[in-house]
């Protein structure tokens, strides 16, 4: 007997909308549970520093609006966690409006909404900087300081299992989550049912990213996962989808570089010990995992600060002479912008495709291109400069003299003549753990009923 069954039809509600058949399928299948998570810190820092989405409203809103519908018809909760991709306060109230817009449009009988924030004030943080635990770095960052903390624009902590707890205890019918770790939203419906957390934790680290955890590749599919007295398993919800030992086990060490461990707010999952088992062909069964509580409870907090408006231009090169040369030729267009900007106050990015363009330095296949093209980045202070820089810094590509050239056409195209506006610059300023008494103090709660009566 399954002591809990949760689908999850996405793992990034609204990045790409879900598959319809393996969702109806997921929900013909008895979930006691619907849960997706909304967000990534992937998308980079630009949507928390301005607090935006990087995803269309449409497709979030059909995501949600397909969750909601087949939670309400079978009758069980629906929890969505990070909402609106960054988990800012105005996204959860973004989501939260979209769940009573679409409760409205359809008819829906009255269910009890609960949501949660999760941003934390500067003060909070400063507050911390000065005391006996300091705001500690992940990832070999140092501890925050005062002047990077000056430099955020905006802060949101991670949610661990404590607040999707709160109100499902409270009997919420759907939950809206701020920032929250992806595998805290279905560990806390598994706790809440009474699963052990070892399971739980697994639980929701599996089914956290939906079907990238099955094969063959195909995303924005529903995976089911169930916990009981044996363990862990999970299950593909399309019928060509297998969860297979490899692609349960390979989904585990996923986006980290420690693929043994899971760290929460309150603990650890330690998979080091995992057993995977076949039981069916497109089912596994994990064991094997074990949950460490942290003797100190500490919240990851992620910040993200404003460098400055950006533009960019785009050119291509064909010429071989030209692609030989091209540090060359890049190195007289910065001197250009040097000439007329100076050489501070500004940034100027060149990322070269076909020469290292992805991985930069990092690149270890070193076969010359047959055509290059080359995306210039001007960030600067005010949208005018940012222009005017990288049309500088992208014209003067063509205008390069090189060694041996005797004509005057130049060596570089442009796709486009003029450069582009883009999104403003951030970066992460924040990528922090603050300690705190109490597991629920970033997380403000609230409830109330949403639908028409009769």
């Amino acid at each position: 007997m399954s002591l809990i069954r949760i689908i999850c039809p996405n793992g990034h509600l609204g990045f790409a909308p879900l598959k319809t058949d393996s969702f109806l399928r997921g929900v013909e299948a008895s979930p006691d549970f619907i849960a997706a998570d909304s967000g990534s810190d992937d998308i980079g820092p630009v949507p928390l520093g301005s607090d935006t989405s990087t995803s269309p409203e449409a497709w979030q809103r059909q995501d949600l609006e397909a969750m909601l519908l087949a939670s309400r018809r079978i009758g069980v909760p629906m929890i969505i966690g990070s909402a609106g991709d960054t988990g800012t306060n105005s996204r959860v109230d973004r989501y939260v409006a979209i769940i009573k817009e679409v409760a409205a449009k359809h008819g829906l009988a009255p269910f009890k909404l609960g949501y949660f924030y999760s941003e934390v004030s500067k003060d909070r943080v400063r507050r911390a900087i000065g005391s006996s635990e300091p705001v500690l770095g992940l990832d070999g960052r140092e501890p925050l300081s005062e002047k990077e903390l000056d430099a955020t624009d905006r802060i949101v902590a991670m949610a661990g299992v404590h607040p999707f707890r709160k109100l499902l205890e409270e009997g919420c019918d759907v939950i809206i989550g701020g920032r929250s770790s992806d595998c805290a939203i279905f560990a806390a419906a598994a706790l809440h049912r009474g699963a052990r957390e070892a399971d739980a934790y697994y639980l929701g680290k599996v089914l956290e990213c939906a079907s990238f955890c099955a094969e063959p590749y195909g995303a924005k599919e529903t995976v089911l996962g169930a916990i009981d007295d044996a363990g862990v398993t999970v299950t593909a919800m399309h019928p060509d989808q297998r969860c297979t030992i490899a692609s349960v086990a390979g989904h585990a060490m996923y986006e980290r570089s420690n693929p043994y461990d899971e760290f929460v707010a309150g603990g650890r999952l330690d998979m080091r010990d995992c057993h995977y088992t076949q039981i069916d062909p497109r089912t596994t069964r994990v064991t094997g995992q074990r949950f460490e509580p942290a003797k100190r409870v500490r919240v990851k907090l992620e910040g993200s600060g404003k460098v400055g408006e950006r533009y960019v231009g785009i050119a291509s090169v064909r010429d071989p002479y030209t692609i030989a040369h091209i540090d060359a030729v890049i190195a007289w267009a910065k001197a250009q912008v040097v000439e007329r900007f100076g050489a501070s106050g500004y940034e100027l990015h060149f990322n070269v495709f076909g020469k290292n363009g992805v991985m930069g330095d990092m690149e270890p296949v070193k076969t010359p291109a047959h055509e290059l093209c080359i995306v210039v980045q001007g960030v600067a202070p005010t949208a005018e400069m940012a222009e005017e820089l990288c049309m500088t810094a992208t014209r003067q590509l063509f205008y390069a003299r090189l060694p041996e050239v005797k004509g005057t056409a130049g060596g570089v195209a442009f796709v486009l003549d003029e450069v582009l506006k883009a999104s403003p610059a951030y970066r992460w300023t924040v990528n922090h753990t603050l300690a705190v008494d109490d597991p629920l103090e970033l997380f403000p709660t609230h409830t109330e009923t949403v639908g028409t009566e009769g």
